[in-house]
């Protein structure tokens, strides 16, 4: 437990910009009406790429500051890629299993919000140990900061739909 908590910073950071950034892209495809298809390889493409470049800048910036030990960079930067991947593949899971069950493709969309609100609320809630503000504000503004950037998202994808 005291190494999670050590990371914790880490992990929270990781956890929000991976459903952030995996859940708008979902919303921006769905959005702009495309396929599921894309969904899944936009979507795995943006974990690993911006889970990557998240963890090779926490990295770099742990690197840089002189006090660290020198294991410690590689730490908080597996810490930050880890997390976004899990929180961040919560969006894209719902897709995946478009490919079992594909008669739930009209409810799929609704099935990856209601996880992603509650990923968003979990690591909200999380993000309480650091700030030490309430456990509801925190789990809320993570919501609401999640949603608006997927509202964003969708309503840009539907904007541009016509370019598809």
């Amino acid at each position: 437990m005291i190494r999670i908590r050590k990371y914790l910073p880490e992990l929270v950071y990781g956890g929000i910009d991976g459903a952030v950034t995996t859940f708008a892209v979902t919303a921006g495809v769905v959005g702009a009406g495309l396929s599921p298809s894309i969904i899944l390889i936009l979507g795995f493409a943006n974990l690993f790429a911006d889970g990557f470049s998240m963890a090779a800048s926490n990295y770099l910036s742990v690197k840089s500051d002189v006090n660290e030990k020198n294991k410690e960079p590689l730490k908080t930067a597996s810490a930050t890629f880890i997390s976004f991947l899990i929180v961040g593949a919560v969006p894209v899971l719902p897709y995946v299993g478009l490919l079992i069950f594909p008669n739930l493709f009209e409810k799929t969309f609704l099935i990856a919000s209601v996880a992603t609100g509650i990923a968003f609320f979990l690591v909200g809630a999380s993000k309480a140990y650091i700030s030490r503000n309430p456990i509801w504000l925190e789990a809320i503004e993570t919501l609401l900061i999640g949603a608006a950037a997927a509202g964003i998202s969708y309503y840009i994808g539907y904007l541009l739909s016509s370019f598809a």
